[in-house]
């Protein structure tokens, strides 16, 4: 009898260690380790902002994170990071279009990586209109476009850049005015003016879906009044590395291509267009390797 319990008992045991084990090996794999740690992610209404910044609610919920998100104007996401009310931010346009923010904070944030490297700011118009195809074209045909050129928000780093170098640097201050608006107030003036073959000018950037979508010409620059080339970083509050490990290591292997970006960003601004978590999940569905390049 007591030998019958001793193997009951040492069954017992060993099934106990291996559920345990087993259990272990989970978490460590890739499991629920987020514990309920909250992470709050700072975005600009930036639509690869957007996606990135769902993106990474999704991927971390999923390990037992819980996500805000917060929707805010670049220099208010900065200064955010910089008092520590802002964990993440997935959209540094480095090294020229928020060299501002970083001249600022850059001794209050951490660079995480960099996941997009062929970032630029443009300025776009319909393929259908002619005679205009540089920014020097401009001066000469603004009644063309009613003196106006569409823009996003205010406090954009594309906005800035257009203000202060582009339209004085090509003799646009008497001759055209930008008209700040929002991103989708942007979007919505382009579909329409091209739904109706009419003239249009907008503040635009690479990566975009819009470039997809229609047929738009970047119009030159030739005095390079909107910079160059530049890399899209993931940079986290001071501290940010320290406190979360697991996550720093994730971010820093986070890459996206031209491709992946434009596809996710099609989805969930044109076919889930207000659903951004149905897009992410469809997403991940059509791309199911993707998460195995951050482990």
């Amino acid at each position: 009898m007591f030998t019958t319990l001793k193997r009951v008992v040492a069954l017992a045991v060993t099934a106990a260690l291996a559920l345990g084990g087993a259990a272990a090996c989970g978490e460590n794999s890739g499991g629920s380790s987020g514990n309920g740690k909250k992470i709050t992610i700072g975005y600009m209404a930036w639509d690869e902002a957007i996606a990135a910044s769902h993106l990474w609610q999704h991927i971390l919920e999923e390990k037992g994170y819980r996500v805000q998100l917060k929707n805010l104007e670049a220099g208010l996401v900065y200064g955010g990071l910089a008092s520590g009310d802002i964990d993440l931010f997935l959209d540094g346009w480095l090294p020229q279009t928020h060299a501002s923010y970083l001249e600022k904070y850059g001794d209050k944030l951490e660079k995480i990586g960099v996941w997009h490297d062929d970032a630029s700011l443009s300025i776009a118009v319909p393929k259908y209109v002619e005679g205009v195809d540089s920014l020097e074209d401009l001066a000469a045909r603004a009644g063309t476009f009613g003196g106006e050129m569409i823009g996003i928000e205010p406090g954009a780093g594309l906005t800035k850049a257009t203000q202060e170098k582009l339209l004085p640097g090509y003799g646009l201050d008497g001759t055209m005015k930008l008209k700040t608006s929002s991103t989708p107030a942007m979007l919505a003036a382009l579909d329409g003016a091209i739904a109706d073959k009419k003239p249009i000018v907008v503040t635009l950037w690479h990566p975009h879906w819009a470039y997809a979508k229609y047929e738009l010409k970047d119009l030159a620059d030739p005095k390079g009044t909107l910079g160059q080339a530049e890399q899209i970083n993931t940079l986290g509050r001071k501290g940010f590395g320290k406190d979360f490990p697991e996550v720093t290591k994730m971010l820093e292997k986070f890459k996206m291509d031209g491709q992946q970006l434009g596809s996710l960003e099609d989805l969930m601004f044109n076919a889930h267009k207000g659903d951004e978590a149905k897009a992410v999940d469809e997403w991940l569905k059509t791309n199911p390797d993707y998460l195995k390049t951050l482990s």
